[in-house]
């Protein structure tokens, strides 16, 4: 999707296939690219810094794969007005004028990295807004796209759920090629996120690194990503519930610099398309409810 400076129509999108071909549903939380004229007001960094924090075409990488029998899942604002890969209500009260409702969670440490429900800053630490913004400008945000986005969600994996006896979420974003550390060592091609074992069946985890490695990917573990709220909030392997976090190195598949579509990126989308067809083959069984050891 084109940047556009305007409304959100819509805000964020699911793409079902006419037949579910298993229950397997991916997601990308982090694409969109819609920006709204009044954030782009109040913001003190233009447009092209702005897109630094987005997952730049994640959404195209998948998008083909409603076709093939899984629902697709994409986002249309930027995560730099809201995230919704974060709790609801992550919030940094330096960002604000007033006090926020006690509810919010000011102490995280992605509030204290800028990077809240309403980030501060974008991907390379650069300050979003020239002045505070009002608490109800940012509780109106979060009603208004955070909260529908994630209701949409939950019913869309609670209908694989009930008709499959069991969902698998890939949540989808992409990575810089080169970290902010000096220190951190080349990153791989695909980093997987299981928030280290506890978000899914071992067997999914290993299943995408032996095929993504199949297929000539370097891939990690966990590491710099170990996956966001997504991840952690949907994941509950012992109802059925699994959810993984896939982390493509941008390099890989677009320009960075230029913020354009690479040589591979059509040879990639087909790649997601072989993931999408090995997890659909693994049995139901294995991820249904954990049953408890007998007595």
């Amino acid at each position: 999707m084109t940047p556009l400076e305007g409304e959100l129509s819509p805000p964020f999108e699911i793409v079902e296939p006419s037949e579910w071909r298993a229950p397997v549903i991916f997601n990308s939380p982090h694409s969109g690219s819609v920006y709204p004229l009044d954030f782009l007001n109040a913001s003190r960094i233009d447009l092209t810094a702005l897109r630094r924090s987005e997952d730049s075409f994640m959404d195209e990488l998948i998008e083909g794969l409603s076709a093939r029998g899984f629902p697709v899942v994409r986002v249309n604002f930027p995560r730099s007005y809201v995230d919704v890969n974060r709790e609801p209500y992550e919030l940094d009260p330096r960002m604000f004028i007033g006090r926020l409702p006690s509810f919010t969670n000011t102490r995280s440490m992605r509030v204290a990295g800028g990077l809240g429900t309403i980030p501060r800053v974008v991907g390379d630490g650069q300050e979003i807004y020239r002045e505070r913004l009002s608490v109800d400008d940012a509780l109106a945000r979060i009603e208004a796209l955070y909260k529908p986005y994630h209701r949409a969600l939950r019913r869309l994996i609670n209908k694989a759920h009930q008709a499959f006896g069991a969902v698998v979420v890939v949540d989808c974003h992409s990575m810089p090629s080169i970290g902010v550390a000096r220190d951190e060592p080349r990153r791989p091609d695909v980093v997987i996120g299981d928030r280290y074992g506890t978000s899914c069946a071992p067997l999914l985890p290993d299943l995408v690194e032996q095929t993504m490695r199949a297929l000539g990917y370097s891939v990690g573990r966990n590491k710099p990503y170990a996956g966001g709220f997504i991840t952690e909030h949907y994941g509950n392997p012992a109802s059925g519930l699994h959810t993984v976090q896939l982390e493509l190195n941008r390099a890989i598949y677009m320009d960075e610099r230029r913020r354009e579509r690479g040589p591979r990126f059509e040879q990639i989308a087909k790649d997601f398309a072989t993931l999408a067809d090995v997890l659909a083959t693994v049995p139901l069984g294995e991820l249904g409810p954990f049953q408890a050891a007998a007595e």
